[in-house]
């Protein structure tokens, strides 16, 4: 019978939410990928186009320290977060999540501190996916599923990405 002991590096744990109490609109990723752990920050992937349509539709500057970007996504009513908190995973794909090893975070606890969330916006398919099978609202949020900004997601190009995230904008301050 093979060793199926989950290897320590395999695992990948997720970061604390950049959310404000104010927040009007959260959006929720899976889990960061190998890029992002290593420089503990959001949406890190070189090729990743996160940060370059969030600068499209808030202008926040994408060359500016990580630091900045997510204060300024703050001050326009963002929260950034992912479902996972913690899961399995080899490599960086959404694919590879083993659904068995996930522990979800704590969505209602960032709504219950953030009250004036009033979308949840998913960064894929695998972000909405999640949300459905591991979290259970505690109160009534609209929600929308964006087309995944990662690099695997070629299938769409960054202009058609960016219109389909513009809805965002109606949402933010």
């Amino acid at each position: 019978m093979p060793d199926i002991t989950p290897i320590a590096e395999h695992y990948a744990t997720g970061f604390a939410p950049v959310a404000n109490a104010d927040a009007r609109i959260l959006i929720l990723g899976t889990l960061p990928g190998i890029a992002s752990l290593k420089q503990q920050q959001y949406y890190a992937h070189p090729q990743n186009a996160f940060w370059r349509i969030i600068e499209q539709l808030f202008n926040i500057p994408a060359h500016m320290p990580y630091h900045v970007r997510c204060a300024s996504a703050r001050d326009h009513g963002l929260a950034i977060w992912d479902v996972c908190h913690t899961a399995q995973r080899i490599g960086s794909l959404d694919s590879s999540i083993q659904g068995h090893s996930i522990i979800a975070n704590d969505i209602n606890g960032l709504l219950k501190a953030c009250p004036h969330i009033a979308l949840i916006a998913f960064n894929g398919q695998a972000a909405a996916q999640l949300f459905k099978k591991y979290i259970h609202l505690s109160r009534t949020v609209n929600t929308v599923t964006l087309p995944s900004t990662s690099p695997a997601n070629a299938r769409l190009r960054f202009e058609q990405k960016l219109a389909q995230w513009d809805v965002l904008k109606q949402h933010a301050r």
